[in-house]
């Protein structure tokens, strides 16, 4: 039985209000992880975890038209670059492999710890499942399919998933690395196969609003670069979050980094900017062939149907299976992050504390892996029955919202625990510095609240940004009325109980 201590702390409430258990000798060597990164691994793997974002799933934004798309897209690479700054400079500071949680509960105690990783935690969760879905949708249009055995796929990869995690993560980033590059690899062939093929004017430029305030195609094009004006910019933010979401999820590698306090920020960096220019070159090339802005916004495979323009439909299938991988190197490492999401919060007591047991020989978080993969599933399955056999283009814009909702909530309690850490930690040693201080911050929240509103006022997709609110706050009620009351002293926690102090 474990017993249970409670911490009374000063005035900071760093510590107020929770109860820590007394743990057994062996109970964080029964939760230990192995360094298997270096910068380029984690480089890739930061891109890898996103570049499905540049595949599927973003072009239901270009509804709004391009312009408005574009504009949207040049507003979310700005906002990622600060937070990623902002980000890079905590993950050097406070190396922990708690990612966001680690990062608010330092400066916002456990409560805004635990409100930080939850939002996290359903990123996480749906930015896989997501990825599963696109890609069931690719290999159904690739091997002739029928629509109703999407679940089929659905369940092999991530059987296929948890079979490599058995691995090793070691073994899992590695394939991650090679499948990712790949993945990049594609995207730059379709670029240079789009060279001379591209109509601006006749193509990108082809929705106008119609008298019901809906898109409508403009055959011949030369329509507005912004049929909605601002509003349309706004509306198309979230779908130009989605090909940048998830980098931040690098900082939960820090106990599986050589140098986290080095590499991992450098990482962050460089791979908003990569995936930036291959960002603006998707949404180029992507509109300005076949059928333009137009056919593209109602796309459930893009890039295939790019591939398809160009070489047909026969040469486009052995393309676009090469270019699932993008959708399984993103799928792959979003689960692994989920299940380090899991592992740190369940480390700590915020989450059931069996679930952060790894595996006794590779080390991996194979039960957190678990969980969050049949939670996963289970989401899909719930959303497939319900109406995505009918609507499937509706089915990923939900969960492309849902999963945008969590990450903006994130990124706020993210960039106001970057504020808090400047101000009433400044003797904290960082390695790295965010050149952008916390007027980016302030940017980044900014950016982040607007893109929150916008989903709320957005007539189709408003009902999943609730949906996900409504998960986030049966989250914060279980941990107000029963896990806060069964904390564990793990590095984060003693990091912030001792007021920013390495634990003893």
């Amino acid at each position: 039985m474990q017993e249970q201590t409670t911490i009374v702390g000063p005035a900071s409430s760093n510590n107020v209000g929770v109860t820590y258990q007394t743990v057994g000798d062996g109970y964080f060597e029964q939760r230990t992880l192995q360094r298997h990164a270096g910068f380029f691994t984690l480089l890739i793997l930061g891109v890898g975890a996103v570049i499905a974002g540049q595949y599927s799933g973003w072009n239901l934004g270009l509804a709004q038209g391009f312009g408005s798309m574009l504009v949207a897209l040049l507003i979310i690479a700005f906002m990622y670059l600060l937070l990623c700054s902002s980000i890079g400079e905590m993950s050097a500071a406070l190396p922990h492999t708690g990612g966001a949680y680690s990062f608010a509960r330092t400066t916002l105690g456990p409560w805004g710890g635990f409100s930080t990783g939850l939002a996290e935690n359903i990123e996480f969760i749906i930015a896989p499942a997501g990825n599963m879905f696109f890609m069931g949708t690719y290999l159904c249009a690739i091997f002739d399919t029928p629509p109703e055995w999407q679940p089929l796929w659905w369940l092999a990869g991530y059987a296929l998933m948890l079979l490599l995690s058995v691995r090793g993560l070691g073994v899992s980033m590695r394939v991650v690395v090679v499948i990712t590059l790949a993945a990049i690899g594609v995207l730059v062939f379709f670029f240079i196969a789009c060279l001379g093929h591209t109509d601006f004017t006749g193509n990108t430029l082809n929705i106008a609003a119609g008298a019901d305030g809906k898109a409508v195609e403009v055959v011949g094009g030369d329509g507005p670069w912004l049929p909605f004006g601002l509003t349309g910019v706004m509306l198309a933010l979230p779908f130009g979050v989605y090909m940048f979401l998830a980098i931040e999820q690098l900082p939960l590698t820090a106990e599986e980094s050589h140098d986290p306090t080095r590499h991992v920020p450098r990482a962050l960096v460089l791979g908003i900017l990569i995936l930036a220019l291959l960002a603006v070159a998707v949404l180029y090339c992507s509109a300005s062939i076949g059928g333009g802005s137009f056919a593209m916004s109602q796309s459930g495979e893009p890039l295939l149907d790019g591939f398809r323009t160009l070489f047909g439909h026969t040469a486009s299938k052995l393309l676009a299976g090469v270019a699932v991988l993008g959708l399984a190197a993103s799928f792959l490492a979003g689960s692994f992050a989920a299940g380090r999401n899991i592992y740190s919060l369940s480390r700590a007591g915020y989450l059931p504390t069996y679930l952060s047991v790894t595996h006794p020989v590779h080390k991996t978080p194979n039960v957190a892996l678990l969980a969050g993969s049949l939670f996963a599933f289970g989401l899909l399955l719930v959303l497939w029955f319900s109406f995505g056999r009918e609507n499937p283009a509706l089915m990923g814009g939900i969960m492309v919202s849902m999963i945008v909702f969590a990450g903006m909530v994130s990124y706020i309690l993210q960039s106001i625990a970057f504020i808090r850490l400047r101000k009433r930690h400044p003797q904290l040693a960082r390695p790295y510095r965010s050149p952008y201080g916390i007027p980016g911050a302030v940017l980044v929240i900014v950016i982040a609240a607007m893109t929150l509103l916008y989903q709320f006022l957005d007539p189709l997709y408003k009902w999943a940004a609730l949906g996900a609110a409504a998960w986030y706050l049966v989250g914060m009620a279980y941990f107000a009325f029963h896990r806060r009351h069964r904390l564990v002293l793990s590095p984060e926690e003693a990091f912030a109980v001792n007021s920013g102090q390495d634990a003893s």
